[in-house]
């Protein structure tokens, strides 16, 4: 190996993990300053910039006032309801709609999974008028079961991950239950469905971070922010024409999170397992 070449392997080694260490700290940057924003007074925000440490960390006032004014036990209860319904509705209907078209040939399969492919390529906002007029003519308007039911209507990724999982799964196990005198429930339910668990979690991980996150539909959808707020929408309780008490907003942010953080503390083997496992095809 030439001096060039050495000289070239050690700049490409220090570039590779500069790049490591300035895109984690751009990443994780966001998140300091909302810890440190989340502590300070309403008088060391106006007076200090965002990177400038509280001067005190056992001031526990804002998390306090956001959890209150916010009303975040609330909406901490809608939101544990929407995510549970919209999770176990998407997954029992999206593992049985992928069996389907995954095991049974029929006329119109190809054009059924193509019409999924093409509503996933469409965008959400152009399809919001239709979708609102819809919800309004139902009823569903400051209603959680409706929202529910249109969050549950919107899992087109996920079956096409069913789908992919389905294929790795050989007919011959359909085929020895059958001949056992099994029923397509019975196969479906008591064999296929337990296998489909690392598929489940992959599914159950998007399915979730988006529901919980979600603010556009929310706030669209569930207009009475008193009896209806969920977690996202809960935060925009301080934001007004006058001003926006951003050290609040960043301590109800915190408070967010927590119960994100706890799941993924608690259950990281299963969702690391479950990631690789079921979005890799084999």
């Amino acid at each position: 190996m030439t001096v060039f070449q050495r000289i070239g392997k050690y700049v490409l080694i220090f570039l590779k993990y500069f790049s490591l260490v300035f895109f984690s700290f751009v990443a994780i940057l966001p998140i300091i300053s909302c810890v440190i924003t989340a502590f300070k007074t309403d008088t060391e925000y106006q007076q200090t910039n965002v990177m400038v440490l509280p001067e005190s960390w056992t001031n526990f006032e804002n998390f306090i006032l956001a959890f209150q004014k916010a009303n975040m036990g609330k909406a901490f209860l809608n939101s544990f309801i929407i995510l549970v319904c919209v999770l176990l509705i998407s997954t029992l209907v999206g593992t049985q709609l992928a069996y389907v078209l995954d095991r049974f040939k029929f006329p119109g399969n190809g054009l059924i999974r193509n019409l999924f492919l093409f509503a996933s390529l469409l965008p959400g906002v152009a399809m919001q008028i239709s979708v609102y007029e819809i919800m309004y003519k139902l009823g569903f308007i400051n209603s959680l079961a409706g929202y529910i039911i249109m969050m549950c209507g919107t899992d087109v990724i996920s079956i096409y991950i069913y789908i992919q999982f389905f294929e790795n799964i050989d007919y011959s196990l359909d085929e020895s239950a059958i001949m056992d005198g099994a029923s397509y429930f019975t196969v479906f339910y008591r064999i296929l469905f337990p296998l489909l668990k690392p598929a489940i979690v992959t599914s159950c991980i998007l399915k979730g971070v988006g529901t919980y996150n979600e603010y556009y539909s929310a706030n669209l959808y569930l207009q009475d922010k008193k009896n209806l707020p969920t977690v996202a929408t809960s935060l925009y309780t301080f934001v007004g024409p006058l001003g926006s008490k951003y050290n609040l907003i960043c301590a109800g942010v915190i408070i967010s999170l927590l119960p994100a953080l706890i799941v993924f503390i608690t259950c990281q083997k299963q969702i690391y397992s479950g990631l690789t496992s079921g979005a890799v095809k084999g």
